[in-house]
């Protein structure tokens, strides 16, 4: 490899750490110092340099800030509503006491199949919050769990894009391919709630405090466990439990600062039932759940699985629309504001409501695009595709040889996808040679790109930032459970190598 672009890719990385971790520069101005850096060291043109900062944060910004708004705002009127405290008690009571890691981790897990996992984290994190308030404790290991389960179908499982576009540039069969990774999903989920159950109560103290007082309520003191927040008004000796029943826990976790309106006289007391609560996260995910299927349909009938060159049929151009992640979330809005809320709920209120929820995006979508742009100057200044040609040609088992390209260039641009697209591209000309099975290099080239998620990705910012971790506690609970996910497929490639092999 290139010395000159290895050094420019130490020196981004290691700009972004000490920024982050020494100074007083947010991770939003450290991500932008780190790309012009990068970009500097490896010698590409000034102007290219900002280019590429400027496009790859508009990229990223174009297809995640839309999601992120809408589904910020539809998570508040779940909040305020009442309908996430429901949720959060269906959940509760299907998976029983104790399980609510497995709940959130298989939830995340089926959920992130047809939908990016930035979006679907938006959508389902007030339901780990809610669990979080009922049990008065455990918000780390919930968001965790949610956030790693979909992490492995979103790398795993087509018909989300990467999976199904390296499954096309290696020419195997989509079916073995589904069912391959829907197997690894399955054994890996243990390692997710193992790994979230032994850090989250580590990290729960270090929580910020306005993230704390946001999922538990007036924070009081944090105790070791994260079971110290109080919710005002409410001692924690009386707090929900399980076994209470829904309007019990609703009234035990409401906060009076987020009143629904005066009602008129004789009205019924606003309750919100688990079902009528799901449909504005329900409605928009089997929209967007259908448009996948469709097109996935549509793209094996016209023969380019995977393609760039593919355009939906005349048939399937109306699950394309309602399918689309913003019209998707738009309908879940509009679904949130005129079935979770009672009809005399002041209209001042609901833009009050949606003004809250903007600011706390608005961090979010910074970093996000910061992020983006990054990972755009990592790709422009060609250090991915010098990582990859250095690791192909090193003498290592066969099928290991598009893990490691997609390990490498996962940590070197951020983009999971990106990393799994180069790994199978400058591995398929291997795949015959070597005599590698076609499904086993297309779940090495996904396995492989779910590694150390952090500064330089996107979900990285996603997850803890609504999490509320940074720094080394960032890393130690995001990149960490990446990670451990990353290392326990290595062995089920090794069995799925003797099996297909």
């Amino acid at each position: 490899m290139d010395l000159q672009l290895l050094l420019a890719l130490v020196l981004g990385i290691a700009t972004i750490i000490v920024l982050v971790l020494r100074t007083r520069l947010d991770a939003f101005v450290a991500l932008l110092i780190a790309a012009l850096v990068t970009g500097l060291v490896a010698g590409q043109p000034v102007l290219d340099i900002v280019s590429a900062i400027t496009t790859g944060f508009g990229n990223t910004l174009a297809s995640i800030g839309i999601v992120i708004g809408l589904g910020v705002g539809i998570g508040k009127i779940l909040e305020v509503s009442g309908a996430a405290n429901a949720l959060a008690h269906a959940f509760l009571r299907v998976f029983g006491h104790g399980r609510e890691p497995w709940a959130m981790g298989s939830v995340g897990a089926l959920v992130s199949i047809p939908v990016f996992c930035d979006s679907g984290y938006v959508i389902m994190n007030p339901l780990a919050r809610s669990i979080a308030r009922v049990k008065r404790a455990g918000y780390v290991t919930l968001a965790l769990a949610l956030g790693c389960g979909m992490t492995l179908t979103h790398h795993l499982v087509p018909p989300t894009p990467g999976p199904l576009a390296v499954t096309g540039i290696l020419g195997a069969d989509l079916g073995a391919v589904i069912l391959a990774g829907l197997a690894f999903t399955v054994l890996l989920l243990p390692v997710v709630v193992l790994y979230a159950r032994w850090i989250g109560p580590q990290l729960e103290p270090r929580v910020e405090e306005h993230v704390r007082e946001a999922v538990y309520g007036t924070v009081a003191t944090a105790g070791v466990g994260g079971g110290g927040a109080r919710s005002a008004g409410t001692d924690l000796q009386d707090g929900p439990r399980d076994g209470l029943d829904d309007e019990a826990a609703q009234e035990s976790t409401g906060d009076p600062a987020y009143d629904l309106g005066e009602p008129p006289a004789g009205a019924k007391p606003h309750k919100v039932g688990a079902f009528v609560a799901s449909l504005p996260l329900l409605v928009p995910l089997l929209l967007i759940i259908l448009n996948t299927v469709t097109g996935a349909i549509d793209q094996n009938a016209q023969g380019v699985i995977g393609g760039d060159e593919y355009e939906p049929s005349s048939w399937a151009v109306p699950f394309a629309f309602i399918g689309n992640p913003v019209v998707a979330l738009i309908i879940g809005m509009i679904l949130a504001l005129y079935v979770l809320l009672p009809r005399w709920t002041p209209r001042t209120k609901a833009h009050g409501w949606f003004a809250e929820a903007a600011a706390s995006a608005g961090l979010i979508l910074l970093i996000t695009g910061a992020g983006g742009a990054l990972g755009q100057v990592l790709r422009s200044s060609g250090v991915g595709d010098a990582l990859a040609e250095a690791i192909a040609s090193t003498p290592l088992p066969a099928f290991l040889v598009p893990f490691l390209i997609a390990t490498l260039v996962r940590i070197a641009q951020g983009s999971g996808t990106v990393a799994m697209i180069t790994a199978a591209s400058v591995s398929a000309p291997l795949v015959t040679t070597l005599g590698i099975d076609p499904v086993v290099a297309v779940l090495a080239c996904t396995a492989g790109s779910m590694v150390f998620s952090y500064f330089n990705d996107s979900y990285f910012w996603v997850v803890t930032r609504f999490t509320g971790l940074e720094g080394t506690d960032a890393l130690k609970g995001w990149s960490g459970i990446t990670t451990a996910v990353w290392a326990g497929s290595i062995p089920l490639l090794f069995v799925l190598n003797l099996i297909l092999g």
